[in-house]
C-alpha cells in the first residue's frame, strides 16, 4: 500500500534524509547469499560456536513466507546489514518450537524478526534502527498485528529501546532452539501503536522513524519477473517516512 493511502490525512514529512547505505529487499540468490555473509559474521562475533551453523543459507531464507532485509553501502555495494522476517500464515513461528505464545496472541497476523546482523562498527547504530523502520512499514503495509522477537543478553536492551515488551515474563530468559539453545527473551510490539506510542513518551527515535523520509530505503515496488527469491512485497515503490504521524 501506499504511504499515500496510509497517510491520507495529515500528511506531514518534515524533511528527507539520503543515507550512505540502502536497505531493500533480498530478491535473487545473490542477494540472500550477501546477507548470509552478514549474518555469520555478525553472530561469529559473539556466538562463534552457532555462527559455524550459518555459513549457508537456511532453508527458511527461500520459503514464501519469509522477507529478507539487505542493507548495502553505496560506496562500493558490500552488504553492511540484514535481518529476516517471517510470518505464521499456515505455519508456526519459529519460537513457537521452543514455548507457547499467550492465547492473547492466538490467531493475530504474526512475523517474527531474526537473525539480525550489522558488521559497520562505526554506523552499526543507525543500520539496525533504519533496518527496523523498513520492517516496521512493511509489517504496517502487509496488515501485520505484532513482531515477535527473541533477544539474548545484552541485545535484549536494544529490542527494549524500541519498546519491545515481554510477552512471557515469568519464563524470563528461555533456551530457543532456532537459535542453537542459547537463553533468550520472548519479546513483541504491536505494529499499529509505535507511532502513537512515540509520540506520546517523546521517544528518542521517533522523528528518525515517523517525521523523516528515506528514499534509500526501498521495501516496494512489485516483484522484478526475474525475481528468484519469494517475499511478501507491497506495491509502494519507495519508503516514504512510515504512516501517519500522529
Amino acid at each position: 500500500m501506499e504511504f499515500q493511502r496510509l497517510n491520507a490525512v495529515n500528511v506531514r514529512q518534515t524533511k528527507q534524509e539520503r543515507l550512505p547505505f540502502t536497505i531493500r529487499i533480498a530478491r535473487k540468490e545473490a542477494d540472500i547469499r550477501k546477507a548470509v555473509a552478514i549474518r555469520h559474521a555478525a553472530y561469529d562475533r559473539h556466538v562463534p560456536e552457532f555462527a559455524q551453523t550459518l555459513r549457508e543459507p537456511e532453508a527458511t531464507d527461500y520459503d514464501k513466507t519469509t522477507t529478507v532485509f539487505l542493507a548495502e553501502s553505496k560506496f562500493d555495494g558490500s552488504p553492511i546489514g540484514s535481518m529476516r522476517i517471517q510470518s505464521n500464515v499456515g505455519r508456526r513461528l519459529s519460537v513457537e518450537h521452543s514455548v507457547n505464545l499467550p492465547d492473547w496472541l492466538q490467531g493475530a497476523y504474526l512475523v517474527e524478526a531474526t537473525r539480525l546482523g550489522v558488521v559497520q562498527p562505526d554506523r552499526g547504530s543507525l543500520v539496525k534502527s533504519l533496518l527496523f523502520k523498513a520492517v516496521l512499514a512493511h509489517c504496517h503495509n502487509i496488515g501485520v498485528e505484532w513482531i515477535v522477537i527473541t533477544a539474548r543478553r545484552p541485545l535484549d536492551k536494544m529490542y527494549e529501546a524500541f519498546t519491545f515488551e515481554d510477552i512471557l515474563p515469568e519464563k524470563g530468559y528461555v533456551p530457543m532452539a532456532h537459535v542453537g539453545n542459547i537463553p533468550h527473551r520472548v519479546m513483541a510490539i504491536r505494529v499499529d501503536t509505535v507511532a502513537e506510542h512515540w509520540k506520546a513518551a517523546a521517544h528518542p527515535l521517533y522523528e528518525l522513524f515517523f517525521d523523516t523520509e528515506h528514499p534509500d530505503i526501498q521495501i516496494g515496488g512489485q516483484p522484478d519477473p526475474a525475481q528468484e527469491i519469494p517475499a511478501f512485497v507491497p506495491p509502494a515503490t519507495v519508503i516514504r517516512g512510515l504512516y501517519a504521524a500522529v
